[in-house]
């Protein structure tokens, strides 16, 4: 389940509007929010929910505000009265530090809970288990991170969404937008920090792997480039790579990762086979393959002539070896996501 973000505390309008249609008919299920920015105003707060809630029901979306103690008392709201929050038109709330679990684990019985993946401990819930919540309403999702060099470790993450899989609870993660960054910093907003400049489709593909159940577009927008790539995506199966160059022969058709992956190279299953073009040997210098090098084995490569490749790591030039172009440097976090029998689309990069 994917989502994205949009930030009452910017003003909302036909802009905001229309990249939600956009956002669910590419298959987006859901928004988040945040609602306890100290500096903002709560009437403000209050009339933007209001819109943002309206629209999200009208594209059947759910929306998840993130929530303080602090920022329940400056929207009027109690987890006391759940009814009140229901009615404003959000779905579910993500409660953040300092709001006590006992009423937490109440709450939980009538509406959805997201709890602070990236702080709770095992104390934490016990506290909820003593207070009985309803842990069908619960779910751990994680923090995003402003601020450089912050952004969480990949292997602490997969360990800790492992311990909440455990306990029977739906973990979510953040990625970074390469679209209208938010501020005040504009550095992305990732929950890992190796994700930080990924290509958002490459981010989330990553998230997967390591167990995430829902993830998120944490800053303000994508392009139209990186939803075309997430919709193309969920509708094939297959990954768009954007070259800086690349025959044209190459670009009308579906390839696929060989089943036996290899280590330092993508190699296109049917390419031997189809033979789509000319394989003579190299007249000049054989060039360098920095990762990303789309590239055509000649004829000096005996049985492997005609054999396409992407490189997944830098290798030095090879006088049998011709380079074609080269992944842009926006996709280039794409090639670790592919693996055994992937398919994958060349196009003339942007």
């Amino acid at each position: 389940m994917r989502g994205f973000s949009i930030y009452v505390s910017n003003p909302i309008g036909d802009a905001t509007r229309e990249y939600i249609v956009r956002m669910a008919n590419a298959g987006f299920t859901g928004v988040f929010t945040s609602l306890h920015i100290p500096e903002d105003n709560p009437k403000l707060l209050q009339s933007r929910l209001a819109q943002l809630a309206g629209w999200c029901a009208q594209s059947d979306l759910e929306l998840v505000a993130d929530v303080s103690d602090t920022g329940l008392r400056r929207m009027g709201w109690t987890l006391r009265d759940p009814a009140r929050i229901l009615d404003t038109g959000v779905t579910g709330l993500r409660i953040d530090d300092g709001i006590d679990l006992a009423e937490v684990a109440t709450l939980s019985h009538a509406m959805p809970v997201a709890l602070n993946a990236s702080t709770m401990s095992q104390h934490d819930i016990d506290i909820l288990r003593r207070n009985d919540a309803n842990f069908d309403h619960l779910e751990a999702w994680h923090n995003y991170y402003p601020r450089p060099e912050t952004g969480l470790d990949r292997e602490w993450y997969r360990a800790k969404n492992e311990w909440f899989h455990s306990l029977g609870l739906k973990t979510m993660g953040f990625v970074s937008g390469d679209g209208e960054l938010r501020g005040p910093l504009f550095q992305h907003l990732p929950t890992l920090e190796i994700h930080r400049e990924w290509n958002p489709l490459a981010a989330a593909l990553d998230l997967e792997r390591l167990q995430t159940d829902r993830i998120y577009i944490a800053d303000n927008t994508i392009t139209d480039s990186s939803l075309n790539a997430f919709t193309h995506y969920a509708e094939t199966g297959t990954i768009g790579l954007r070259l800086d160059s690349v025959p044209s022969a190459l670009t009308a058709r579906v390839w696929h990762n060989r089943p036996d992956v290899a280590r330092d190279v993508i190699r296109l299953l049917e390419s031997r086979r189809l033979q789509v073009l000319p394989t003579k040997p190299n007249d000049g210098e054989a060039e360098a393959r920095p990762t990303g090098t789309l590239t055509l084995d000649t004829t000096d490569y005996g049985r492997y002539a005609g054999e396409l490749q992407i490189t997944r790591r830098d290798l030095p030039p090879d006088p049998r070896v011709q380079v074609l172009g080269r992944v842009i440097d926006a996709d280039r976090s794409l090639l670790p996501c592919i693996g055994a029998g992937t398919g994958i689309t060349l196009n003339q990069g942007e």
